[in-house]
């Protein structure tokens, strides 16, 4: 006959636990057990963070592999010896529970300090999530070096101390040993996680680990990864995935440039072997941003689409065999208005230099001449979406654009066009637009 779960109770504040801590409140609890913050009485009283390690649904006969995981766990935290990392202090049992402590991190996590931000309309910028990665890669690479995967990297379990620049990364109370090598001879990192241990968050943890368990080095890239997309977007990553393809689509919520994209495009691919390997890898593809050039994606290659709403803009171009006519000279016709407005020229006196050998194409396909990056279809299609929302004056704020960033990128220069924009929600959907 099966024993019955023994699930214990929350541990009061003001009880004190091994005739030395004292239990101030409880921070969290998961299916691993609670997290407390409680006082060293032995220490001045200093702060720390008590861990109550008891699996939920745990029997009986289950507590002595709960104190073999516990053990397993200590074993881990007190090789850990980082400055982004808690430190280990203690373990012990008692009254049929066990307890880890660790240093008390007085900070917020990037969860919290994502939500400052967007109280003030705001994410993380690509800067910031750089550095950010170049901060925590190490501490990455760090644990994977002593064979330990997190296994449950989120915003939640990074925090920021009070004054300090540095990140660092908490809670490995779920942490697991890739592989013990006095008892197994197999090399390959990924190790079977039990279904005891089977953790992770969904949305954060890749899919091998949530379905079958399987941890690697590359899974708390990937979960790393993730956690760079939610800071940049704001969004959780529910809202970054098509629910139909399971294809990665944060990038219609936020503007990078192509390199840092393909970096964390990488890290998020859902096949093991084709993410990076080593954060040693992803620092050295870091380094190279800006160094040099990445190709466009061959999204900006396709004909410029037709937009469906009803009052957009349409342009109309005379059916002749004459060439067709510059932006300034280009006729707009409002559905929802049924209003033609004709723009002339600003002057009739324009230099010499601007007319001659311009004339017999669209100045926006000059214009980009010199700027590899952006072919003529797309501009244009650029030019048709964000007359839309601007009306009229959308040719010249293309026309200005180009002329004053020759060298920008596709999706640098939705990001300028889409600054034109008064407001944020249609800025947002005209970006979308262009890269659905």
């Amino acid at each position: 006959m099966s024993q019955s779960p023994v699930i214990k109770s929350e541990i009061p504040s003001g009880t004190i636990i091994d005739n030395r801590y004292i239990i101030q409140q409880l921070l969290g609890q998961g299916g691993l057990g609670r997290t407390y913050l409680a006082f060293d009485t032995r220490r001045f009283n200093e702060p720390c963070v008590l861990k109550e390690f008891a699996p939920i649904g745990t029997g009986e006969g289950g507590l002595e592999k709960c104190r073999n995981l516990f053990k397993r766990e200590a074993k881990i935290l007190h090789q850990l010896e980082h400055p982004q990392i808690p430190r280990f202090l203690a373990c012990f049992e008692g009254d049929g529970r066990l307890f880890l402590v660790q240093e008390f991190v007085n900070g917020k996590t990037y969860s919290a300090l994502l939500r400052e931000r967007q109280k003030q309309g705001q994410n993380f910028s690509e800067d910031e999530v750089i550095r950010w990665l170049k901060n925590l890669l190490p501490v990455l690479e760090y644990i994977h070096q002593h064979h330990i995967i997190h296994r449950d990297i989120s915003p939640d379990n990074i925090m920021l101390p009070e004054g300090k620049s540095l990140p660092v990364l908490i809670d490995f109370g779920v942490g697991k040993q890739i592989a013990d090598l006095n008892e197994s001879n197999n090399s390959n990192q990924a190790t079977f996680v039990g279904k005891m241990s089977l953790v992770g968050k969904v949305g954060y943890a890749p899919r091998e680990q949530i379905s079958l368990g399987l941890c690697s080095p590359s899974s708390d890239l990937y979960a790393l990864g993730v956690t760079g997309v939610v800071l940049l977007t704001g969004r959780d990553p529910s809202f970054l995935m098509d629910q139909y393809s399971l294809e990665w689509k944060w990038r219609f919520y936020t503007y990078v440039s192509d390199g840092f994209a393909e970096i964390l495009n990488k890290m998020l691919a859902d096949t093991p072997r084709q993410r990076y390997q080593t954060s040693r890898e992803v620092l050295a593809d870091l380094e190279l941003i800006g160094q040099h050039h990445i190709s466009p994606s061959t999204m900006f290659d396709v004909p410029p689409t037709v937009l469906t709403r009803e009052s957009e803009p349409t342009m109309i171009v005379p059916q002749t065999d004459q060439p067709p006519p510059s932006p300034a000279e280009t006729t707009l016709i409002s559905p929802s208005t049924q209003q033609t407005v004709q723009h002339q020229p600003t002057s009739q006196n324009q230099p010499t230099s601007r007319t001659q050998g311009n004339t017999s194409r669209n100045q926006n396909t000059s214009r980009t001449q010199g700027n590899t990056s952006i072919n003529a279809a797309f501009i244009q299609r650029c030019q048709k979406a964000l007359a839309y929302y601007i009306g009229p004056m959308a040719s010249f704020v293309v026309e200005d654009t180009l002329a004053e960033n020759e060298q920008v990128t596709p999706y640098q220069f939705v990001e300028l066009l889409a600054r034109e924009i008064p407001e944020a929600e249609a800025a947002l959907e005209f970006t979308r637009r262009l890269f659905s």
